[in-house]
């Protein structure tokens, strides 16, 4: 018999509403059912791609007397943390804080104001690793709720407190070339000069950082981006026979990972590995970024044309089934020689370097007859999809689905594919007529309904930044006035006095805390995601006032890049972008070889961050755009920086020197 979650749209939660326990989606009348039945709340918070979480409903949430203790003692509340990172935030925040670290599923237990007196992350059906039972765990805190109401109070109150304590981040020095070189060299510090990336496992791709690195540029960053970007290719943790990245790597050399698929993961990764292609002329980044732009049309595209959120790290119920091979199924697949040939390349071994003899597919080094590993890929390509595949999470979130869209335009820009860029643009419409409504932002759909929960910051800075991309790659007013409403709504109903944002909206749903936290982690901040939407309408639309806010808010962004870089690519990248301009170029004329040579070229050798924009004279209404005129007749070129225009240019190489120049 389904429970409660059988009406949810998130299919997470639809995971568990066959579950015995009797689950509430996240609101009032939960709460108002634990005061009517003096319960603790018990909140459980994971998403559909979490390998942890499906062991812990296995284990636990299927389990009839541990569902049934739970339905007796405690009213039980399950959250998708991407439908609402606002509880998640909030929830993972005082997590950490009582243990010293998070992750997912994340178990809490709360009072009936929804103060947390009690928090932690999985826990198993029996005691292990000095770990105490789920049950065992349970029966101590319904004790503590029933006998010891003093003590549970004076927890929830203290933590409340601390939750509740409003964040001062103002204070931040501006930005300068010291400031970013030390970032840099802090940076540096952290890197795995052998298996690139930062730190020991597990390791997640650094996309944000590498892009401030490739902006940065020196041969320090450009090393380290260089080095990462080939470890990650060659290694396990990109699917070497359908493109795409899984979440992260579990060992320092990018050879087994986190089989889960994320779309935040890929459409940063795209924009990435593009820019680099495009800044080295590197073929073999150019197949990368090409092979990931097709997995999320391929893979991840929906029918209304957005992109789902994930792939399982689960099929067949194991983890990594799906993708990983035995040398003696390369053989069955391939013949005996190829499969020889193969097994050697992808280093199949025989002892696995997976589980069970199986091992994952790594591309160490080139092959030496491309030829033939193209027909072998295809081939193992064919005989994968004949297994059971990793299920889909199929909902559409504002945020993932405008990373999308700035890594289509930018693989479209880049890469000169321009089935890429009608992908962007579709995923645009889609998100403009379902999720946008007069300025405001609804955060998920899924077979073309949106839901009811309200945008994040990142929703809004994401979006925004995704329209100013289709703007620049279109030509397009109307992507500037879709990213302006959205920024409008920003401005209004986010922002913090300091310079710096709320997560959410002033007139959201109110919470223990407002939560607020400038620094990224696997996806953009809402914070930094702003900033980048700022600087780029500003250079659209000369607007002084989104300038002085993207401003104001690196200087809340200083702040955080000081005390741990890498924590705050996606800001540090930004700074980049602000400190050199931003970059504008304006390519106008007809339609033709010669404005798409130069337009070509300002995209290829324009710093990343630069707003570039092609039209007809006259024809876009777009204000870079405005007064731009041919020169003799011919296509021109106009780079402006800082609000000053160099003058117009009608060749490549007068274009690609003007663009290398520091001065105006």
């Amino acid at each position: 018999m389904a429970n409660r979650l059988a009406s949810a749209t998130s299919p997470y939660l639809l995971q568990h509403a066959e579950n015995p326990v009797d689950w509430w989606e996240w609101g009032a009348e939960a709460f108002e059912e634990a005061r009517r039945l003096d319960r603790p709340v018990l909140l459980s918070v994971g998403y559909s791609a979490c390998h942890w979480c499906h062991v812990m409903a296995h284990e636990s949430f299927e389990d009839e007397a541990t569902a049934a203790y739970l339905n007796e003692h405690f009213v039980s509340i399950k959250v998708d943390r991407e439908e609402r990172p606002d509880v998640d935030a909030v929830y993972m925040q005082a997590t950490v804080a009582l243990t010293g670290q998070g992750g997912w599923p994340m178990t809490c237990v709360l009072d009936h104001e929804g103060s947390p007196f009690f928090a932690g992350t999985y826990f198993p059906d029996r005691p292990r690793h000095g770990q105490p039972g789920f049950r065992e765990l349970l029966e101590a805190l319904q004790d503590a709720w029933t006998n010891r109401k003093g003590d549970v109070a004076e927890v929830s109150a203290r933590i409340r407190e601390a939750l509740a304590s409003s964040v001062e981040l103002s204070g931040g020095a501006v930005f300068d070339r010291e400031a970013l070189d030390a970032a840099v060299q802090a940076l540096a510090r952290d890197f795995d000069r052998e298996w690139g990336g930062f730190g020991n496992a597990p390791k997640f791709p650094p996309s944000m950082v590498l892009e401030f690195l490739l902006r940065h540029g020196g041969s320090e960053a450009t090393d380290m981006a260089g080095r990462t970007l080939a470890r990650m290719a060659a290694g396990g943790i990109h699917d070497q026979l359908a493109g795409g990245f899984a979440r992260y790597g579990v060992d320092r050399a990018w050879v087994v990972p986190h089989f889960e698929k994320m779309l935040y993961d890929n459409a940063q990764l795209l924009s990435v590995y593009a820019h680099w292609s495009a800044a080295n002329e590197d073929p073999d980044a150019a197949r990368v970024a090409r092979g990931i732009a097709d997995f999320l049309l391929a893979e991840l595209g929906t029918d209304e044309g957005a992109f789902a959120s994930a792939l399982d790290a689960d099929s067949a119920g194991e983890e990594g089934t799906f993708y990983v091979w035995t040398a003696a199924q390369l053989v069955d697949v391939l013949g005996p020689e190829d499969g020889t040939w193969a097994a050697e390349l992808l280093t199949v071994t025989e002892r696995g370097t997976f589980e069970d003899g199986t091992s994952t597919l790594q591309l160490r080094s080139p092959p030496d007859d491309r030829e033939r590993w193209e027909s072998c890929r295809l081939r193992l390509l064919e005989a994968r999809s004949s297994r059971v595949r990793p299920d889909r999470d199929d909902k559409v979130v504002a945020a993932w689905n405008g990373l999308a869209i700035s890594g289509l335009v930018e693989a479209a820009t880049l890469l000169g594919d321009p089935s890429y860029l009608e992908a962007a643009v579709r995923c645009g419409e889609f998100l403009a007529g379902l999720h946008v409504s007069e300025g405001r932002l609804l955060r998920v759909s899924r077979d073309g309904v949106a839901g009811s929960h309200a945008g994040v910051l990142e929703d809004y800075g994401c979006v925004a930044t995704g329209f100013v991309a289709l703007a620049c790659a279109t030509g397009d007013g109307v992507w500037v006035d879709r990213a302006g409403a959205l920024l409008e709504t920003v401005l209004t109903h986010f922002a913090v006095g300091d310079g710096g944002f709320h997560d959410t909206a002033d007139d959201a749903e109110a919470l223990v805390m407002r939560p607020r936290d400038p620094s990224d982690n696997a996806s953009p901040s809402g914070h930094s995601s702003v900033v980048h939407a700022l600087l780029g309408y500003a250079a659209l639309t000369g607007s002084g006032r989104h300038r002085e806010a993207a401003e104001r808010a690196l200087l809340v962004s200083r702040r955080v890049a000081d005390a741990s870089p890498r924590f705050a690519g996606w800001s540090l990248a930004a700074a980049e972008t602000a400190l050199g301009g931003p970059v504008e170029v304006a390519v106008v004329g007809p339609p033709g070889p010669e404005r798409d040579a130069l337009e070509q070229a300002a995209r290829r050798h324009a710093p990343g961050g630069a707003v570039v924009v092609a039209a007809e004279p006259g024809r876009s209404s777009i204000s870079l755009m405005a007064d731009r005129v041919a020169v003799d007749d011919r296509p021109a070129a106009y780079v402006c920086r800082n609000l000053v225009c160099r003058r117009p240019v009608t060749t490549v190489e007068e274009l690609v020197d003007a663009l290398e120049s520091d001065s105006p």
